[in-house]
């Protein structure tokens, strides 16, 4: 990298991080005139000379540097950096407290500290999305070192190579087979042996490396590996990397062995009480928001086709059990009559002129609300299949069932992620974002597909 080259990266760092402080500051001020929009008291009175608000900004800022939140890759609003910015605002919250503590004269209100705890967040992440997204801002990468060369070693260095979002940058592949030295891979390619680990790892600065090796019996060069671990530079396991990246777990992985040992599948039981609790809160809540548009959906399709408003249709729910599921009938009275149970098209001639219109914002599903107080279904998880097809794809596809552990959603990560389901394929790959969903289930998993859902509908992409 050229000097002019890398000061110009310094600057662009330095302006990003410079207007995040500054979106952070103007965010706590936010906060307070939140809290003050319905009384006589002002910001002037709270904090008239801005202390208390710049002591706030530069704490969340020493945090979300310890967190490591500042790093390239943690631009990408994806599970890993959300999970992060979460605990970063529970640190700064706890130190704030302790600074409050020691010094009475900074205490904020606590309508204040609540407001704080929940806008600087959403403004974090709201800026973060503009930053990469909307001005698509370049920031220097984190450089990447893979071990193999196998298949599983070439599909991460075409992910690293083909998505400029993840924030990293691809020095080359090791591999000990001194043959393929030089060898094209991705572009770049082979770069050294075993050997040279230590060597690369210094001349190309490596911030991660990535042990994609095909034989998990394979010789690990444990010795260099360590070296670098020591010195501060990641190591990770290339299907772990692949995961947290794609978002899927490839069928392959799916051994007795390996989901009894994961991190992830633990204690389904204590989460499916939460998400309930979540479930009901949010179905009331958005029941009383959408009973208009409902109630004006309802008419209008009544008017413009015949048949029935509501469409019941059975679908398989949790542990195997079939229950009626609701929707605003978007298609024909008599769409089936002639072809029996068929896949569902992105562009189905079967669907009204007003069905087409519902279906593209989702409004056809508003009714399963009802399933949802009901207790068939959630708001998020993998969506709810007919019993044909169910019976149909369990002979063809391994761990089909497992999608059924827990309550079908309206929403779910493979819906976002993989938006049409209209042949075996199609479900072979939702049922692996069904699964890492499974494995990673969490409340905050949720709220980030809820949002994604959202980008989703006012996009028009991916509905069905």
């Amino acid at each position: 990298m050229s000097n002019q080259s890398g000061k110009k990266q310094t600057h662009t760092v330095m302006i990003v991080w410079t207007s995040e402080a500054l979106v952070i500051f103007l965010a706590a001020l936010l906060a307070a005139y939140l809290r003050f929009y319905f009384t006589k008291i002002s910001i002037v009175v709270y904090d008239p000379f801005l202390v208390k608000t710049l002591v706030l900004t530069i704490i969340y800022i020493i945090v979300l540097h310890a967190m490591r939140l500042y790093m390239p890759d943690m631009y990408r609003p994806d599970r890993t950096m959300l999970i992060r910015l979460v605990q970063a605002t529970a640190i700064s919250t706890i130190a704030l407290l302790i600074v409050f503590y020691v010094v009475p004269s900074l205490k904020a209100w606590r309508g204040i500290l609540l407001f704080h705890t929940i806008l600087l967040p959403c403004a974090i992440l709201l800026w973060r999305l503009v930053v990469t997204r909307v001005f698509k801002i370049e920031l220097p990468r984190k450089n990447v070192l893979i071990i193999g060369s196998g298949r599983l070693a070439k599909k991460i260095g075409e992910e690293i190579c083909g998505d400029s979002s993840l924030g990293l940058r691809l020095a080359g592949f090791i591999d000990d087979n001194p043959d393929k030295l030089g060898l094209s891979l991705v572009n770049p390619g082979v770069i050294g042996g075993y050997g040279d680990i230590n060597r690369l790892s210094n001349a190309e600065h490596i911030d991660t490396i990535i042990v994609a090796l095909p034989d998990k019996r394979a010789k690990l060069p444990m010795s260099a590996l360590l070296d670098c671990k020591l010195q501060g530079i990641h190591v990770e396991e290339g299907e772990t990397f692949n995961e947290r990246v794609t978002g899927k777990i490839p069928l392959d992985h799916l051994k007795p062995s390996w989901m009894v040992f994961s991190d992830g599948f633990k204690s389904l039981r204590s989460r499916k009480i939460l998400k309930r609790v979540l479930d009901l809160f949010m179905a009331f809540l958005m029941l009383t928001a959408a009973l208009p548009l409902m109630v004006v959906t309802a008419i209008i399709i009544k008017l413009t086709s015949k048949g029935p408003i509501i469409f019941k249709q059975v679908r398989v729910g949790e542990n195997g059990g079939n229950f009626d599921i609701y929707k605003f009938r978007s298609m024909r009275q008599d769409a089936e009559a002639g072809t029996g149970p068929v896949w569902a098209g992105a562009s189905d001639a079967r669907t009204t002129l007003i069905g087409r219109l519902i279906r593209l914002t989702r409004i056809d599903e508003l009714p399963q609300i009802v399933n949802v107080i009901k207790g068939d279904m959630s708001f998020v998880g993998p969506r709810p299949e007919r019993p044909f097809f169910v019976l149909k794809l369990r002979e063809v596809i391994p761990y089909y069932e497992m999608r059924t552990v827990v309550k079908p959603g309206i929403t779910g990560w493979a819906q976002i992620k993989y938006p049409y389901g209209a042949n075996v394929q199609d479900a072979l790959e939702k049922l692996q974002y069904d699964i890492y969903y499974i494995k990673n289930m969490s409340p905050l998993l949720d709220f980030m597909i809820f949002v994604m859902t959202v980008r989703v509908v006012l996009t028009g992409k991916g509905a069905r």
